[in-house]
């Protein structure tokens, strides 16, 4: 509690700090503290703040190199922390940037990074042709630590071909190059590499473990204890169980799944529960082990990290065959078979051999062109010495040539960039402004309501008047926040809540009587999907605190919204108040519940009700993907 008090102590300072100064020197102190912040998990809600800052300030100073830089930490913190496919479309836009200034150099390091996120995620044909294209680029470009990183991923992806010896001559060239430059932290992760593919390589496994032991002595004279680290201390304990050594290797992962739990590492609690499972299985100890798949399996699916999930559905299938549950075995195999299937897809040797032959291939059919071209170069002398003095000549009217019409070219196209750059302001202030005429003809209405609702004596109508006052409140806020915000096609629901709810505490005088809270994270929603969501709360708010707090009662209303997956909404909206009076009829007109069940129905959703110790109605909505 006080290391978080202390956190974001100091983050506001550093934005008062920030404030005053220019957009450059932000975007350098942001990206200073991301660089020694993005390995420290305890700080990951912050990590992602900031690189959205960063993002922003790049994009205000045009600052291409560090915007590649800001969507890299995102990529990092959506890859340990957040959701895999997010880290994709950043590893996209990185990928874009570079092609874009032509840096090939940086455009193979970023070809090393989604290699990585399609390891995790068993995309093993792409990641081959992924490290083939960065080690193209690093050949060409003469990086050798960078040719030498290649050689180490092309190693792993042999472990998961099961060519375990090849794997190992690749990790052995890697190693040879990173010795001479010494890339202590990339020879760690060689050795880590080289010792997976050692394991099963041959029966006597003393090697690897003297292999994996070098990694693990590297990262401590490093002082790494992080996510490096635990991936050597996994595979030694991996050593260790196929050495039959089988309280070594629980005390190993036994260490990883406390250092996740501590650094909040969720889906790094993934291969110690799978591989502490496993050894209780070798052990003949099914009911100890059962557990322990079952808990790896949930997360695999949680985090999406499907790379072991195979192996954990067949771990489980056998299990339950053990203990004579044929029936949960025969469904466990059923999906064990699916999953497998899967994998062996993603794993298709002819696409790895394809790429790896098409790159060695191209250098052998380089080097048979270039000795040709020098037989010929020597037969073709005497006649180049006549023709030269043309051909230069020639090549030098030519380059002119093409200088100059490139050059209108390129005038031609800035001249249009221009024009379209100004078209797309005017249409951005064109919609924004068209938000904030919306917003204004609903306060107009609102007070035209309220006009309205005060000459009226009649309670019920004046209640159903100060209920569509609401209801165009609602929506007038969704219009406020979307000319006031960056992006116009997406509202920001946690803060569009708590707008909504001042605005309704205030219609019904209740400030002091009741409190509303919104328990959950920042979340984006299109148009169509946040208005029927904000009627939905309007009327639940309006329902609570005309029903739940009677005599001037005080109490708490909760309000949540989270999206468990790209397509499941679950809104909870949840008081402390009398709840459901048994005996009690029903007040109201009953229109705000049939509007409740429309707009519920509008987002394809159920609805289930809850009165014990208050009132709280929770909301499943299924909502259609963005293309």
């Amino acid at each position: 509690m006080t290391y978080k008090l202390t956190l974001y102590l100091v983050l506001f300072c550093t934005t008062i700090g920030l404030a005053q100064q220019p957009d450059s020197v932000k975007l350098d102190s942001l990206l200073g503290w991301l660089d020694s912040h993005i390995n420290i998990p305890q700080d990951s809600s912050v990590i992602a703040l900031n690189s959205y800052k960063a993002v922003s300030l790049s994009k205000k100073t045009n600052d291409l190199n560090a915007l590649a830089k800001s969507y890299d930490y995102l990529v990092t913190y959506h890859k340990d922390y957040s959701k895999l496919d997010s880290a994709f479309y950043y590893i996209k836009n990185i990928k874009n940037i570079y092609l874009k200034q032509k840096d090939d150099e940086k455009l193979a390091f970023a070809y090393l990074r989604l290699k990585e996120l399609l390891m995790v995620k068993a995309d093993y044909a792409e990641a081959t042709k992924t490290i083939y294209l960065a080690l193209e680029l690093f050949e060409k470009t003469k990086n050798q630590r960078g040719i030498a990183l290649c050689y180490a991923g092309i190693g792993d992806l042999k472990y998961y071909e099961r060519s375990y010896a090849e794997g190992v001559d690749w990790c052995n060239k890697a190693i040879e190059k990173l010795k001479s430059l010494n890339a202590t932290e990339d020879l760690a992760n060689t050795y880590r590499i080289k010792a997976s593919d050692q394991l099963f390589a041959s029966i006597d496994h003393e090697d690897a473990l003297v292999t994996i032991n070098k990694s693990i002595a590297l990262y401590k004279s490093l002082g790494e204890t992080g996510i490096p680290m635990m991936a050597s201390i996994n595979w030694r304990g991996n050593i260790y169980k196929y050495m039959d050594r089988y309280d070594e290797a629980i005390a190993d992962y036994q260490t990883n799944f406390e250092n996740s739990k501590k650094m909040g590492l969720e889906r790094y609690l993934i291969p110690s529960l799978g591989n502490i499972g496993h050894v209780y299985l070798m052990q003949g100890k099914y009911k100890e082990a059962l557990p322990y798949h079952l808990e790896a399996i949930d997360l695999i699916k949680k985090t999406g990290n499907v790379r072991n999930l195979w192996e954990n559905y067949m771990h489980v299938s056998n299990i339950y065959e053990s203990l004579g549950d044929y029936k949960l075995a025969l469904y466990y195999h059923h999906l064990y078979a699916t999953a497998h299937e899967e994998f062996k897809d993603n794993t298709i040797s002819g696409l790895e051999s394809e790429a790896q032959a098409k790159y060695l291939s191209g250098q052998k059919n380089a080097t048979i062109y270039f000795q040709d071209e020098k037989i010929a170069q020597q037969k073709r002398t005497q006649t180049l010495y006549i023709v030269l003095a043309g051909l230069l000549a020639f090549i030098l009217f030519g380059l002119l040539y093409y200088y100059r019409k490139r050059k209108i070219k390129n005038q031609e196209l800035q001249a249009l960039n221009l024009q379209l750059d100004t078209k797309n302001k005017q249409n951005e202030l064109l919609l924004k402004e068209i938000h904030h005429r919306v917003k204004n003809n609903l306060e107009l209405v609102k007070s035209l309501l309220a006009l309205q609702s005060a000459q009226l004596e009649e309670s019920a109508t004046k209640d159903a008047m100060i209920a569509s006052q609401n209801r165009v409140q609602s929506m007038g806020i969704i219009h406020q926040k979307l000319y006031q915000g960056e992006n116009l096609g997406h509202i920001e629901m946690k803060d569009y809540f708590l707008n909504l709810g001042e605005g309704i505490l205030d219609t019904f005088n209740a400030d002091d009587k009741v409190k509303i809270e919104c328990a959950m994270d920042n979340l984006e929603l299109d148009v169509d999907t946040a208005v029927p969501i904000g009627l939905i709360v309007n009327e639940l708010l309006t329902n609570a605190l005309k029903y739940a707090f009677p005599n001037d009662g005080k109490g708490n209303i909760l309000i949540s919204l989270s999206q468990s997956t790209p397509e499941t909404l679950t809104l909870k909206v949840a008081d402390n108040g009398v709840g459901k009076v048994v005996g009690l009829a029903p007040k109201g007109t009953g229109f705000g519940s049939q509007l409740i069940q429309l707009l519920t129905q509008q987002l394809n959703g159920k609805m289930i009700e809850d009165h014990v110790g208050g009132t709280s109605v929770v909301f499943q909505f299924k909502t259609k993907t963005a293309a």
